[in-house]
């Protein structure tokens, strides 16, 4: 059963489902799958308190003031006050927060009792068995946004169309294929690249092609997701100081002129970019690539995650690395909660690194001894924190702070505590300048106010 039907049987909106798993911190993996199939806990859980969620429902809809919700939950209101405002939902002229903001998502972090509903999903799915890792933000906002393909009523009732172009924004190595891949999952389209010879003009099998051939070629075929990398870079502007690689002038000037046919012929195109401010804005015009979707390197808990999972990854039950986690309780995320700390604006790239160093740290020291008994020590960890730290560079950084700096311009209220996290993360590397001493003798004065 889709969510949808699941929504529409129990008379309960999409969207409240949406923020009830948010608000409720559920695992994602455990609620729906990626094209948004009902996992059996959770469809058992909605049917049998339905009651719950329909009240769930009826508060999120409810303009409140912070008095009403501390009220309602029966919770001190400055604590109230403090969570609305770390999460700085708009507020009206009047005072009443809008309908986004959940009386009981509040309670629950403020320790109020929801183990009934944990208690449906107390058989957690492995990590490795997972569609992905955290971004459950990232995920319902692409699923928003990619609703025109799954619901044909939003374009035949509403007008609503499907976007021709979608831009994945990031830092380097933050996941910006891998999103990509699972646009082309959840709307069931064949995900097709753009390779770089694929651009210009080139000689196959003794004929003639170029990219207009190979386009035209795609929308041809079926349900296709035509995915470019470098995007910022093929389809930046032009102007006096800056000089553009005439292949990419042209490959500009032919997706310019077929992009109007693409939502026609269900093609959908999805560039990568490290930044948007180089990108023309003629591509960024209504109908053309104006859908411009963040992609956020891991916060420290999908960082945890990540860390377990690349460890564990493709390991049978009685693999020696796997012996050796057990041994250290590093099969679970608790055991990498310190230094997935430290790894502040960590791209998912530097994870992988991070893990491949430690694995073969740990394997190096089993072959030095031939013992099992491997301690997992900080001393391990730090080596694989510093190899993974080499590409944590000036210019990296310099990308995360433009990244944050064109969420806050383009996506703002949709990631308000990722970007501030983020921002945080960002700061601890800034240097702190020690305040310069004074150089020379005291003069007379000085000596006697110290008398």
């Amino acid at each position: 059963m889709k969510l949808a039907e699941l929504a529409k049987t129990l008379n309960i909106s999409t969207e409240s489902f949406i923020r009830f798993i948010q608000d409720f911190d559920l695992e994602l993996s455990e609620c729906i799958s990626t094209n948004f199939e009902v996992k059996p806990d959770f469809e058992k859980f909605a049917k049998e308190n339905v009651g719950f969620l329909k009240r769930y429902q009826e508060d999120l809809e409810h303009k409140k003031s912070a008095k009403d919700i501390a009220e309602t939950i029966n919770q001190p209101q400055e604590k109230v006050e403090e969570i609305i405002k770390k999460e700085k939902p708009r507020v009206f002229d009047n005072g009443f927060f809008k309908s986004s903001v959940s009386s009981f998502g509040i309670d629950h972090q403020l320790g109020g009792n929801y183990e009934f509903v944990y208690n449906y999903f107390g058989k957690r799915t492995g990590l490795k068995e997972g569609d992905f890792i955290g971004y459950r933000d990232l995920f319902f906002y692409i699923s928003v946004t990619l609703e025109p393909f799954l619901d044909m009523d939003q374009t035949k009732n509403w007008g609503i169309r499907k976007p021709a172009g979608i831009i994945l924004y990031g830092p380097p190595g933050s996941g910006k294929i891998f999103w990509a891949n699972k646009i082309a999952e959840i709307i069931g389209y064949h995900f097709k690249e753009v390779k770089k010879h694929y651009l210009g003009t080139s000689f196959v099998d003794g004929q003639k092609t170029d990219f207009n051939d190979f386009l035209v070629k795609m929308m041809k075929e079926d349900s296709v997701l035509l995915f470019m990398e470098d995007f910022d870079k093929i389809m930046s502007h032009r102007s006096e100081e800056k000089s553009v690689d005439s292949c990419d002038e042209e490959t500009k000037e032919i997706i310019l002129h077929y992009v109007s046919r693409f939502e026609k012929e269900d093609l959908l195109m999805v560039g990568s970019a490290n930044s948007l401010v180089d990108i023309d804005e003629d591509l960024l015009a209504p109908g053309r690539f104006d859908v411009m979707i963040p992609v956020f390197p891991p916060n420290s808990r999908e960082r945890s995650e990540l860390i377990v999972f690349h460890m564990t990854d493709d390991l049978s039950e009685d693999a020696l690395l796997m012996k050796i986690l057990v041994e250290n309780d590093a099969d679970h995320q608790p055991f990498w909660q310190e230094i997935s700390a430290r790894m502040k604006a960590f791209s998912n790239t530097m994870m992988i690194d991070f893990t491949q160093s430690l694995k073969k740290r740990i394997r190096n020291s089993y072959l030095k001894d031939n013992n099992e008994n491997i301690k997992i020590d900080k001393k391990l960890l730090d080596a694989a924190f510093r190899d993974a730290s080499v590409k944590l560079t000036e210019e990296y950084l310099t990308q995360v702070a433009q990244f944050i700096r064109e969420v806050i311009q383009n996506n703002h209220d949709d990631f308000i505590q990722r970007t501030k996290e983020l921002q945080q993360e960002l700061n601890s590397y800034k240097v702190v300048e020690k305040p310069t001493k004074s150089i020379g003798f005291k003069n007379n004065e000085q000596k006697k106010d110290k008398k």
